[in-house]
């Protein structure tokens, strides 16, 4: 569901709400609430016709989790009233490999979902878990770039970050300028390692693009689309135009 900037269908998209996510109504405006997403804080306008209302102990115990995430790249959630497509990366809140919960309606899903327990959590691994998020980006390959886009079917760059890393317990902010601020910084490209981000400026030195390193010195992100390019010192080369596209500013190391 598109949150926008504005209380208003021709405003831009800011972000997405996606299949499990909470959020606090902040103001009402005619047809229009204005929302911060639980996860990340991000404020922003929200046509109310898919509102499900939960109670603040739901929300708490929601909180106080990190729940499992569909691996499948399209599934359904369901139960005797409804069915509800979810998409890769999608919360399954309180999900006991059965059911899940939103609100006080239940619904099964016997899709594939991450599970903390065998190495897809916070608590996991961490190769396993960067096998996981590296295996997951392959996946979404292709899918179109959309401002604002947190889903398969139109994402932007930081919202591809933050949905990977999402998929192994690691909630990121939602902007490529907040991704920044955090892990340890990498001093040189030739001591990346996958999973390692890489952040770009323009000429005012404004933090405007991300990606996720792979092995030798490949960069996952979406930049039209979902794309694999080379990285070096300079930055990102399109090896279709021959030019450089986005200017290398930092990088960051999440995982340890």
């Amino acid at each position: 569901m598109p949150v926008r900037a504005e209380p208003s269908d021709k405003a831009e998209i800011v972000t997405q709400l996606i299949f499990g996510d909470c959020y606090t109504v902040l103001l009402t405006q005619g047809n229009w609430q204005q929302i911060r997403t639980t996860a990340d804080h991000y404020v922003g306008w929200m046509d109310p016709k898919q509102h499900q209302p939960v109670t603040s102990e739901y929300l708490a115990a929601w909180s106080a989790q990190d729940h499992p995430r569909s691996l499948d790249v399209v599934q359904v959630v369901s139960n005797a009233q409804t069915r509800i497509p979810v998409t890769i990366g999608a919360r399954l809140p309180f999900f006991d490999g059965m059911t899940l919960r939103v609100g006080e309606e239940t619904y099964f899903f016997n899709g594939a979902a991450t599970n903390p327990q065998n190495g897809h959590g916070l608590q996991g691994p961490t190769d396993k878990r960067l096998a996981l998020l590296l295996k997951a980006g392959q996946i979404f390959l292709k899918a179109p770039y959309l401002w604002g886009g947190r889903s398969l079917f139109g994402i932007d760059c930081s919202g591809l970050v933050q949905q990977l890393y999402g998929l192994i317990g690691v909630q990121l902010p939602r902007d490529a300028r907040q991704q920044i601020d955090h892990g340890q910084t990498v001093h040189f490209v030739s001591q990346t390692q996958p999973g390692d981000l890489a952040f770009f400026d323009n000429a005012d030195g404004n933090i405007i693009h991300v990606g996720i390193l792979l092995d030798d010195q490949q960069i996952l992100h979406a930049s039209g689309e979902v794309r694999i390019d080379p990285l070096d010192h300079n930055g990102i080369f399109n090896r279709k135009t021959q030019k450089y596209t986005h200017k290398l500013r930092l990088i960051k190391r999440i995982l340890d």
